[in-house]
């Protein structure tokens, strides 16, 4: 590309590679990539939140069966996982599926042949399903909430709790469907882990309820950390070592951001 220089001077040539370069080349990359996957999603999302409210609700109704007499502090663990519930089948079923789904059409291959950076085009899957998982949860807390009638302390710690619960659950899931080659594999890993998410994570009990071995593996995986932090945003005195829960979540964000750029470093 040539551009115009000042009065009495030759035009200057700009090679292609120095115009798509740059913090500002990034920035706009990111907007223009996030505009085309909300197109691609936008008459999804009602389905998708409407799902995510029913998991996490859904879930928290049917978990009060469970019990012949809900007491107070099995309603306010309730009511606090619901947000958690929430938020996984977006992260960890939805998003690798929407992947799976982009491979067995064709369309991913054509995706990451836009003339835009890999990286613009991650962090703009990364923000546009983590946006998209905040309603579902907030919908699911309230229906729990008013189905057991608890009353909430809200802090501020609420905030980048839930931020950082949806972010890590969009990472680690995108990272996971890049990872595996097979959309197929994808799906059935996405959905298996869905079952066990649901029957023996510690998001609406006690970690304390599971057998000590298993109990120990949850404080290293998300699922029960995700829990943590939500309910040390919901309540006052009932959770501890709430910052090794955002060690931990932190850590599998980062995990995830990084299965994802070997991914794409890797692709041609």
């Amino acid at each position: 590309m040539t551009v115009t220089g000042v009065a009495g001077r030759r035009p200057r040539h700009v090679p292609q590679s120095e115009l798509r370069s740059g913090t500002r080349y990034w920035v706009a990359s990111l907007v223009s990539m996030m505009r085309f996957d909300y197109c691609r999603v936008r008459q999804w999302m009602p389905m998708m939140i409407l799902i995510q409210t029913m998991t996490g609700a859904g879930m928290a109704l049917l978990y009060g069966f469970f019990y012949p007499h809900v007491t107070e502090m099995r309603a306010l663990y309730i009511t606090t996982g619901a947000p958690t519930l929430a938020l996984i089948p977006l992260g960890f079923v939805m998003v690798p599926g929407t992947v799976a789904d982009q491979k067995l059409e064709g369309t991913f291959d054509y995706i990451w042949s836009l003339p835009s950076p890999r990286s613009a085009q991650a962090a703009s899957a990364f923000l546009l399903y983590t946006l998209i998982a905040l309603p579902g949860s907030v919908l699911a807390l309230v229906v729990a909430a008013w189905r057991y009638d608890v009353h909430l302390s809200i802090s501020p710690l609420l905030v980048p709790a839930v931020v950082l619960c949806a972010l890590m659950a969009t990472t680690v899931g995108y990272g996971m469907a890049l990872a595996i080659s097979n959309p197929v594999v994808t799906n059935v890993v996405a959905n298996a882990l869905m079952f066990v998410v649901l029957l023996f994570s510690p998001i609406v009990f006690p970690a304390s309820q599971l057998p000590a071995w298993l109990a120990e593996v949850h404080y290293v995986l998300p699922f029960y950390n995700m829990a943590v932090v939500i309910r040390a945003g919901l309540t006052s005195g009932v959770v501890a070592n709430v910052a090794t829960s955002f060690a931990v979540l932190a850590a599998w964000t980062v995990a995830g951001c990084a299965a994802t750029a070997w991914v794409v470093g890797r692709r041609r």
